[in-house]
């Protein structure tokens, strides 16, 4: 108590000195004559806020950077990506951005910024005293205006972090210091070049060197007075005047950079006039990543993080930040190892299969390993089909490139042909067999593992969000989970005969089957079971195309077109991998749709979160009882269908349901399974749709991507990532099959109905350049493949070694 009453005791006595100095203060004030009076009062005014504001800098000081860090910036983090138990995925180190002298850069670009940004910039010490107080006055009277100078501007690029991103004066105070320090230790044409090099232009672009790449497909140096003016309009709001998505608003800032190139004698009236009327001329191509350690996932998020970090003023190389997503690592790795091995056994059947006129029809993966070092992989397939190499030719970048430069079809065709190394990269991209693989929490909509080819560095295109394939009998239970919506039962019959289904327009289709037509009466259950044409499309008859598709699109199939035609229920329209899982995932959430999720937090170096993605509302896109349903029927056909590899193969007897699919020609092979806590899909095939698989056996998906998911999941399951013990809703858990000889083997139609009642499709005609003269003749000294008219092929290496097995351990059996 005693030393509260001296605390007290002593403020009192403050507070009474102050009130006598300011009485003595006021005395003397009013001792003075009025017009003194005044002009003391008029100077107090001005001089306190003087005298507080040199305060407040003089505090700031020491928190920005120093000429040390001006002359070697500060070491940027790059941001980083992150699976959902912390592995790190891949990181921004690398960024989109080269360097370039002032030299190497359009005096139309410098004059255009200049002239816009900074007209006074060769005169002042990196603060515009006269812009900053117009703009301050401009701002009170509502129409905002920014008052920093290039040099500021360049303070905020080189130091984001230092200088600060809110909006307020303490920003513009830190801002200010530091373009004085700046000016210090550059030359006016330094801080040019530093600027220029170091402005973002949204899409991971940094400096002007890759803006004019990515706007205009042009260098710095090569930039025109539009295009220096387009670019330069960017820098007031490079979202709000992006060419690219809002093309309007980026004419009207241009010519604005153009009036201002104008009002400071840059341009005349006369080219001010002619240049404003010009349309905007861009030519977009966004610059490929160049980080060693992307994946088609990582690479999918970096694309979407990229836009979120432009909308938010975030920098992914300096800023440090930390994006977790919903890859589970463990799950990855063992899609990654399905991939590589299954990938690399069918690459050899293919090989092999298309090698020699016989192509042969082994059940088994191994024989097909033990013949690949004798032969030489694709040999028939080139030799057999001469006019289709002409036209794989003719789709590339150097065909159009000769042609462009004066050569005549011939002329090109025959040098390309006589290239090696151009023919032998040709036939490795066309005969290269690829898969795609994706895995999702039915529950949350989490994407757990995602493969987009099988070397993402040989293959950058995505066939899980990229590619759209015909998803063939994949998309059949969606027909009968439309059925079921309708009030069909399970067990409804229909007679298993070939029927004539009128099309929209007059056409008239035939669905037919592999195994034929027995003409007794099937169940709704067995017909997808068993994969049956004919049944499906009686049950699409009844149930009408604008419930299949409305079905389609509530389950997640969203965004690719679905064509209206009968041949829809059978497969026919194009769809994505992540939609057909995306599906399968509503239906095994007992209907509710839920959008696929891969990013769920991000924080900032710090560890602070700075956004975070709730998962969104599910959606129910069919009754919890009917999807019920239609998961049973397809536990048949695990069982007892199509798909029964996944027991007696792998030895997976937990409760799982899922379809295989297959198209025409053996183009697209399909396999997608539903387990109660993960759903995943595989698709395998050449990305050239012309190229296939050569047999009926290996080309369906109850052959082919079926394996693929089929190992992914006895290797999930053994390290306990999914509970082989679960069960959905009703289910239970079936009696254990042993591994071994598939009982009988059920095979599978593709998806394209026969169409009756129209002429046959004439042969093709002739290729006018598969002659001599079109490059038919002998070769480089030696004799050209008669029908292909290519170099011969190389000799065959010495046999690899065999791939692993198909079940990740097990012995591969017939199906």
């Amino acid at each position: 108590m005693g030393d509260d009453r001296n605390l007290a005791g002593r403020l009192g006595q403050g507070l009474r000195a102050a009130g006598e100095q300011l009485r003595r203060g006021r005395g003397y004030l009013m001792a003075q004559p009025p017009y003194k009076r005044i002009a003391l009062a008029l100077l107090w005014c001005v001089a306190a806020p003087l005298l507080l504001l040199l305060v407040w800098v003089l505090i700031l000081l020491p928190f920005t950077p120093g000429v040390a860090d001006l002359k070697q910036a500060r070491a940027a983090k790059a941001s980083i990506l992150v699976s959902a138990d912390g592995k790190q995925l891949a990181s921004f180190e690398e960024g989109l951005q080269e360097r370039v002298s002032l030299a190497q850069i359009s005096p139309h670009m410098i004059a255009a910024l200049i002239a816009t940004e900074d007209h006074r910039f060769k005169d002042h010490h990196g603060i515009d005293f006269r812009r900053t107080l117009a703009s301050v006055f401009y701002t009170l009277g509502g129409d905002a205006q920014g008052g920093s100078t290039i040099t500021q501007q360049l303070a905020r690029n080189m130091f984001p972090e230092e200088v600060g991103r809110a909006r307020n004066i303490n920003r513009k105070l830190k801002e200010m210091i530091t373009a004085l320090k700046i000016e210090s230790a550059y030359s006016k044409d330094e801080i040019l070049e530093a600027y220029l090099n170091t402005v973002p232009f949204l899409y991971n672009t940094f400096g002007i060197e890759m803006a004019a790449r990515t706007y205009f497909d042009t260098t710095a140096a090569k930039l025109d007075i539009l295009e220096s003016a387009t670019l330069v309009g960017m820098l007031k709001g490079t979202n709000y005047y992006n060419p690219v998505t809002n093309p309007g608003r980026s004419v009207q800032r241009r010519n604005v950079v153009l009036s201002q190139m104008r009002k400071h004698g840059i341009l005349d009236d006369k080219r001010y006039d002619s240049l404003r009327r010009q349309p905007l001329r861009v030519s977009f191509s966004r610059q490929a990543e160049r980080n060693l350690t992307d994946t088609h996932f990582t690479a999918y998020v970096r694309k979407w993080l990229i836009d979120w970090a432009d909308e938010n003023d975030y920098d992914v190389e300096r800023d440090g930040l930390v994006v977790h997503t919903t890859l589970d690592y463990a799950l990855q790795e063992a899609a990654m190892k399905a991939v590589e091995r299954q990938g690399n056994a069918l690459q050899i059947i293919a090989d092999v299969e298309w090698a020699q006129p016989d192509s042969g029809n082994s059940g088994s993966a191994g024989a097909y390993a033990g013949m690949h070092g004798s032969v030489t992989p694709f040999e028939y397939f080139w030799r057999s089909k001469g006019s289709l190499v002409n036209a794989f030719i003719r789709e590339t970048r150097e065909y159009k490139k000769a042609i462009d430069s004066g050569d005549t079809s011939a002329a090109a065709l025959k040098r390309l042909k006589a290239d090696r190394p151009f023919i032998a990269r040709l036939r490795a991209a066309k005969t290269r067999l690829e898969t795609g693989f994706v895995a999702m929490d039915p529950d949350t909509g989490h994407i757990k593992a995602w493969i987009g080819s099988r070397d993402f560095h040989k293959e950058q295109y995505d066939h899980v969000v990229q590619a759209a394939r015909q998803p063939g009998s994949t998309f059949k239970p969606i027909v009968y989970g439309a059925a079921l919506e309708k009030g069909f039962a399970p067990n409804r019959p229909y007679r298993d005969a070939v029927t004539n289904i009128k099309a929209g327009d007059g056409t008239i289709w035939r669905p037919t089957d592999m195994s034929g037509s027995s003409g007794n009466m099937m169940t709704m259950r067995d017909g997808l079971v068993f994969s049956k044409n004919t049944i499906t499309a009686q049950v699409m008859q009844d149930v009408g195309l604008p419930g299949i598709i409305k079905l389609a699109r509530d389950l997640g199939i969203r965004n690719s077109k679905l064509e209206p035609v009968p041949s829809l229920a059978l497969g026919t329209s194009p769809v994505t991998l992540l939609e057909m899982v995306n599906a399968y995932s509503s239906i095994a959430a007992q209907g509710q749709y839920r959008k696929p999720v891969f990013v769920t937090s991000i924080t900032d170096r710090s560890g602070k979160v700075v956004a975070q993605f709730s998962d969104p509302k599910s959606e129910q896109a069919m009754s919890a009882q009917n999807a019920a349903d239609l998961i049973d029927m397809m536990r048949g056909v695990i069982n007892r269908g199509t798909g029964t590899a996944i027991r007696y193969r792998f030895g997976i007897n937990g409760d799982v349901a899922g379809k295989t699919g297959t198209t025409q020609n053996n183009t697209d092979g399909w396999f997608i399974m539903m387990h109660p806590k993960l759903v995943a899909g595989a698709w395998v095939g050449f990305n050239d749709n012309r190229v296939t698989m050569r047999s009926s056996y290996w080309g369906q998906g109850g052959h082919n991507a079926i394996l693929v998911v089929g190992d992914f999941f006895k290797a999930a399951i053994g390290e306990g990532k999914v509970d082989a013990a679960a069960v959905f809703p009703g289910g239970r858990r079936p009696a254990p099959v042993p591994q071994g000889e598939v009982p009988g083997d059920i095979g599978e139609e593709a998806g394209e109905m026969q169409q009756e009642g129209v002429a046959p499709a004439p042969p093709p005609a002739p290729d006018p350049d598969d002659t001599e003269e079109g490059g038919q003749g002998p070769i480089d000294g030696e004799h050209a493949d008669p029908q292909s008219g290519l170099p011969p092929l190389p000799q065959p290496m010495s046999p690899p070694a065999p791939p692993e097995p198909d079940s990740g351990g097990s012995q591969q059996q017939r199906e």
